[in-house]
């Protein structure tokens, strides 16, 4: 059966509203300027936005640990970083979840539990007997992940043997050995490389108060015997094998083997060391990074050291009496996501976008070196990177949001400004496309699934295969340009699309909260691919999202749907960014005139804040799903501008 052309006609909601329910013209005017120009505030002089985005209480709690290995510590910094963690402590089980709302997480409550007893909080005090009374409740610090366990070895606190053997011996295994650094994902590299120095030389954190957690442990931690969780596969039984094998036979390797390879990791780092925005950009990696060039002798002076200071300083959120630290940092993602949002409306000024647009010209990464080459060694570069500045690392999803605005503006504008940039850009994203005709958000035929079975890999992310949102964007740029040559790439993608689609009519959205994101990112796709909106995946998509709408008009959807697709579009309230996911991808499908996409814009409308915009402290996003989520600022505050401008623009066309 030939998915791009099988269609199937259903009824739909085309009638128009009726009077009484009708959103008054006026009101939605009135609010949607009101959303415009709060934006528009937000905007930067130079014509970017940036939002805070934000992690778990790991990251904040990781840097008073980091400042605590070096002994390089801000007193009035960690105790501003402490206040922030207090307040994230969850007064139901009493830890640290993984986002807001969410449950109890054994990791980021030993982080957060080891970072403020550094900073000096007694473990008499309330809220310090209530987390670790939970911590033993749930097995002690012996049952944390495998990156705390690794940061809890390095503190002296468990033994080596209680984590994996992570060698700069790595560094020197050949491709066609079943794990080369090739074969693992963008930010699994730039984190194990440098960790895999600070593992070899056995680091030590200097740790100036010689505090310890030893109280988190349900058996001493020097007679632990199971660190390592039970393998219930028999691929990972194998790797457990062969971990306990190296683990015996990593002492013994040759010295000089071992000087050699430490050098290359060394060198391998210092060329991605990327200026004061710093390895890869993301702060496990960075401050992996900053701990090894101590740890290899540079001198704090070293500019090398500065340079990895500053990065990590760079993260930081100050908020007057408390602080935070970012992951890393989004520019490159909220400007065009708010450029999309402005472009929507006919009425903006577009010289606020084009602003945006000239920044972002000059963020494309062209010629400069990146691991993406590996695989595509003759392929031009084009793309965007994440953050301010990341040139080993463009990323695809970036490039395909950018294309997308700048081929509008082209459009609608009859811009020239940006073809040549339009053109390397859809160039290289085509060249980046999976043999599954899917994409990646940042590799090739990232594909080797067995490596989420070995150790090191608990957390399940060692890989960045093709996903539906990152494929439906490049798809939909590609379709939007229209480039004979990419003809193919387009027609390859929309199988993969067709495909991936769930049983009940959704899409899985890898990098945002989840299938109402994927669903949308896929809709959205398809129209710009012109797809005939009566086609059957769109009738199934669009019914599934018509399904899931909650009682007051809006959507919501649980970061827990990452562990139990039953939960998929359900919530416990709606969210706004998740409303503008769900009408943009139903408008995206031609239900302009439905019921439920007037109940969402009413939504939207009753929730707005005060100063024009939306604010919940729900997370957004996925860093990595399970283990890892985001909130990105930004979110509920673009999208919903997004949809309302397209609705009050649709809606002035039907009445036209």
């Amino acid at each position: 059966m030939n998915g791009m052309h099988e269609s199937l006609r259903i009824n739909r909601e085309d009638a128009g509203l009726t009077e009484k329910d009708e959103i008054s013209p006026s009101t939605l005017n009135e609010q949607f300027i009101k959303a415009r120009s709060a934006l528009l505030a937000s905007q930067n002089s130079d014509g970017h936005w940036c939002f805070p985005l934000e992690a778990d209480c790991t990251i904040p709690a990781e840097y008073i640990l980091m400042m605590h290995f070096m002994d390089e510590v801000d007193v009035v910094l960690e105790n501003k970083i402490a206040r922030f963690i207090r307040s994230k402590q969850d007064q139901t089980h009493h830890g640290w979840p993984l986002y807001y709302g969410g449950e109890f997480d054994i990791s980021c409550s030993i982080k957060s539990y080891y970072a403020l007893k550094l900073v000096g909080d007694s473990p008499d005090e309330p809220h310090m007997v209530r987390v670790r009374e939970a911590i033993l409740q749930h097995g002690g610090a012996a049952k944390a992940n495998v990156f705390t366990r690794l940061l809890l070895a390095m503190y002296q606190q468990i033994p080596w043997r209680g984590v994996p053997v992570v060698p700069t011996e790595l560094m020197l295994l050949p491709r066609w050995f079943p794990f080369h650094l090739s074969k693992i994902s963008y930010w699994s590299r730039t984190v194990m490389v440098p960790l895999s120095i600070l593992c070899t030389l056995k680091a030590k954190a200097v740790n100036p108060r010689n505090v310890d957690i030893r109280e988190l442990f349900t058996v001493p931690p020097e007679q632990e015997k199971n660190y390592f969780p039970e393998a219930e596969t028999r691929l990972k039984r194998f790797f457990m094998w062969v971990e306990r094998i190296l683990s015996r036979f990593e002492p013994r390797l040759p010295e000089f083997m071992r000087r050699y390879s430490i050098r290359r990791a060394e060198r391998w780092t210092l060329e991605r060391l990327n200026g004061e925005c710093g390895i890869g950009a993301i702060f496990p990696a960075m401050v992996n990074a900053y701990e090894a060039l101590a740890l290899l002798g540079y001198a704090e002076d070293h500019p090398n050291r500065v340079q990895c200071r500053r990065a990590l300083e760079g993260l930081l959120i100050n908020e007057g009496e408390q602080a935070w630290c970012q992951p890393c940092t989004s520019p490159v993602w909220d400007t065009v996501l708010s450029g999309l949002a402005l472009q929507e409306d006919p009425e903006t000024d577009q010289k606020t976008v084009h602003a945006a647009l000239d920044w972002l010209l000059t963020k494309q990464i062209l010629d400069e070196a990146g691991d993406w080459r590996d695989k595509c060694p003759a392929l031009p570069g084009g793309g965007w990177a994440f953050q301010y500045a990341n040139p080993h690392y463009p990323d695809l999803d970036d490039t395909a949001a950018v294309g997308w605005a700048m081929a509008q503006a082209q459009i609608s504008g009859n811009v020239q400004a940006y073809e040549q940039s339009l053109v390397r850009a859809i160039d290289w994203l085509a060249g980046m496309q999976s043999s599954n005709g899917g994409f990646a958000a940042f590799d090739v035929d990232n594909t080797h699934h067995y490596l989420n079975e070995i150790p090191f890999a608990d957390h399940g992310a060692l890989i960045d295969p093709p996903t539906s949102d990152v494929t439906a964007r490049c798809v939909g740029v590609l379709s939007l340009c229209g480039e004979q040559r990419h003809q193919d790439t387009v027609r390859r993608g929309i199988e993969f699309l067709l495909q991936e689609q769930e049983a009940d009519g959704s899409w899985f959205g890898r990098w945002g909260t989840n299938y109402i994101y994927g669903t949308w990112s896929v809709l959205e796709a398809l129209k710009l691919a012109k797809l005939d909106v009566n086609h059957m995946s769109v009738r199934r998509a669009v019914q599934w999202l018509k399904s899931i709408q909650r009682e007051d008009g809006g959507w919501g959807e649980t970061n827990d749907t990452y562990f139990n697709q039953q939960l998929a579009g359900r919530f416990e309230t709606s969210t706004a960014f998740q409303t503008a996911w769900a009408i943009l991808g139903l408008m995206a499908a031609g239900e302009v005139n439905s019921q439920s996409v007037h109940e969402g814009v009413d939504y939207l409308l009753r929730n707005q804040a005060a100063n024009g915009l939306w604010e919940e402290p729900w997370f957004t996003a996925p860093g990595f799903p399970r283990v890892f989520y985001l909130k990105y600022h930004g979110y509920s505050k673009y999208f919903p501008v997004w949809a309302l401008a397209r609705y009050r623009a649709l809606m002035k066309e039907r009445k036209a």
